[in-house]
């Protein structure tokens, strides 16, 4: 996927663990574990607002975008 999702620095940066990150989020630690792995396929924007709100952040301290492997033709 093009887009990758870097939720573990920030929360390490403020000594954050992920089950009290996710509770002050309002998200399940499963759900955030989800975001973490790379295995979302959206995320609402009041997530990520939230987010940045509890990690004191920009969105672009979270998400990145990776280069796409050239497909094989």
């Amino acid at each position: 996927m093009p887009i990758a999702v870097d939720i573990d620095v920030m929360p390490a940066r403020r000594k954050m663990s992920v089950g009290e990150l996710a509770d002050r989020v309002g998200i399940t630690p499963a759900n955030l574990a989800v975001l973490k792995n790379g295995r979302a396929k959206a995320v609402r924007f009041a997530t990520l607002a939230a987010l940045c709100e509890v990690l004191d952040c920009r969105p672009g301290d979270l998400l990145r975008r990776e280069a796409e492997e050239a497909a094989d033709v």
